[in-house]
């Protein structure tokens, strides 16, 4: 069964240029990608690939009957699994508007990254597979244009009454969950996840580590600012309990990674007509094209060989960390202390982020229901073009790094100019949980009947200390998750000074050499 089917809340054929299209989350009110289409940017997502996997799939046109009016649609290929689609076999209306929310090229309703190479397949009949067929269709989706897929967006999932383990559990064990994160390191791509909702029993693989996993939000007063009712994602107390703890990560690993519009999305049904469609499904999608952005301004730096660039710009653990630190959770009052963030993010119970427990412990990096934030891709790009600046040099106040560090050392990051006193720091590390393939004909790739090995998740922490400080109990802000493979500081600077950020390998599960990438957004003393 699909996860988050779309909501078909009304037939609007008649309209030809809808108030609430694709404009409006997409734009200034959404994740404001709109401004990076326009000059002097002139980011449409080109000659990136990203991928899709679903049930289904959306349809070709010239392939598939079902969808002769022509819907404008860029798809680079479509498959069933690990092979090429046959005509009119297992396309589907959601797959379609997901993917629209991606690549559409129509002059109203124009997607996030018109211009990207979608390839996507459908997992098909769920009678005939399950968990071991979703993972060969994400692994060929990975191997498309010649493996240099940049972010695969996963807007259904799969039933825990489903899952063959005994007493299934969201525990990050499933085969589908490990399946994903060991592809998101091997095939080095950024996995999108459409959070859980709705009545239960969907949501492998929301328990990953390796990638990213969304909520959707609601428009209020023409700009998305609110937790939508319908996600599942908060703490189990009271009435709901037994569904929301079958919804939720086990333990105290947090879910929900970042938050994207996805309620009233206007798009185009398989018939063509305009339809609203909501749900993370439609969130996803969002986040997922938005990397097509990100990376195409990446290889034109590359190209144009910029200062502080290398081909690490396009890292998953980078674009996860760059997302995550540029989030938008309250707005700036206009002097930049709050880092010009343009809009307050309001839960379901109307908390803002300082209300929530991530504000409060540093145990906890991400906030229950909204994780950092809100994205917006026209802030992730003013990180991202802050440059790649490594420990041996002192950093602008705004930047990303990608790096490794040894078991039971850390890497320091000196800021070279003064923050302001009771201006913020945002700083986001990420990093992988190891997960291998159990190769049986070690041929390098998953094969139907083999499985992955859980090496576990090796412990790192973030810190923002004073310059001259070489105590971590002394530090400033500290994000120190004992379980999670994500840390986050968004703390207020309490004197105007000089400080650096300390990433430390903490505690070692597997290897001694960690990878991990590392974004941090700062304002400069005036």
């Amino acid at each position: 069964m699909r996860k988050n089917l779309a909501l078909l809340v009304s037939g609007l054929a008649a309209l030809s240029a809808p108030a609430l299209a694709l404009d409006t989350s997409v734009g200034q009110g959404g994740i404001n990608a709109r401004r990076l289409h326009e000059a002097p940017y002139n980011l449409t997502g080109r000659k990136i690939a990203i991928g899709q996997v679903e049930i289904g799939r959306p349809g070709l046109f010239g392939l598939d009957k079902v969808v002769s009016w022509n819907p404008a649609l860029s798809l680079a290929g479509v498959f069933h699994r690990d092979s090429p689609a046959e005509s009119n076999k297992f396309v589907d209306t959601h797959a379609g508007m997901v993917a629209a929310v991606m690549v559409s090229g129509d002059k109203d309703l124009r997607g996030v990254a018109p211009d990207a190479r979608l390839y996507a397949s459908a997992v098909g009949s769920l009678r005939r597979g399950g968990q071991p067929e979703e993972c060969l269709s994400s692994q060929h989706v990975a191997l498309q244009n010649n493996d240099d897929v940049r972010a695969i967006n996963y807007s259904f999932g799969e039933s825990l009454r489903r899952d063959p383990r005994p007493e299934a559990i969201l525990d990050g064990n499933a085969l589908l969950t490990r399946c994903v994160d060991w592809s998101a390191r091997v095939h080095d791509v950024l996995y999108v996840i459409a959070g859980n909702q709705g009545s239960g029993g969907i949501p492998i693989p929301t328990d990953l580590y390796n990638g990213i996993t969304t909520a959707y939000t609601t428009e209020r007063d023409g700009v998305f600012t609110k937790i939508d009712f319908a996600n599942l994602s908060d703490l189990p107390e009271g009435i709901g309990r037994s569904l929301i703890e079958r919804e939720i990560n086990i333990g105290p690993r947090r879910a929900i990674s970042l938050v994207a519009p996805g309620s009233n999305i206007t798009v185009f049904d398989l018939d063509g007509k305009l339809v609203k469609v909501s749900g993370t499904s439609f969130a996803a999608p969002h986040i997922t094209a938005s990397v097509a952005l990100l990376q195409e301004f990446g290889d034109r730096q590359l190209k144009q060989n910029a200062s502080n660039w290398s081909v690490n710009s396009r890292r998953h653990e980078v674009m996860k960390a760059v997302l995550l630190n540029s989030a938008e959770k309250v707005q700036d009052p206009g002097d930049g202390s709050l880092l010009g963030m343009n809009r307050t993010i309001r839960t379901k119970d109307n908390r803002t982020w300082f209300e929530g427990d991530a504000a409060q412990d540093p145990k906890i990096p991400l906030d229950i229901q909204m994780g950092t934030g809100h994205v917006n891709v026209f802030r992730a790009y003013q990180q991202f073009s802050g440059g790649q600046w490594s420990p041996e040099s002192s950093a602008p106040a705004l930047g990303w790094d990608y790096r490794t560090v040894e078991a039971d050392s850390s890497q320091d990051y000196e800021l070279e100019q003064p923050l302001q006193k009771g201006s913020y720091a945002a700083v986001t590390l990420a990093w992988d949980r190891l997960v291998e393939l159990n190769d049986e004909n070690n041929n390098d790739r998953y094969d139907l009947g083999e499985d992955f090995r859980d090496r576990g998740l090796n412990n790192l922490d973030v810190y923002l200390m004073s310059i001259d400080s070489n105590d971590p109990r002394r530090s400033v802000c500290a994000s120190v998750s004992e379980a999670d493979s994500v840390e986050h500081i968004f703390c207020q600077v309490p004197e105007t000074g000089r400080y650096k950020i300390r990433v430390q390998y903490r505690s070692q599960a597997n290897e001694k050499t960690q990878a991990y990438g590392l974004a941090w957004w700062t304002q400069p003393a005036q």
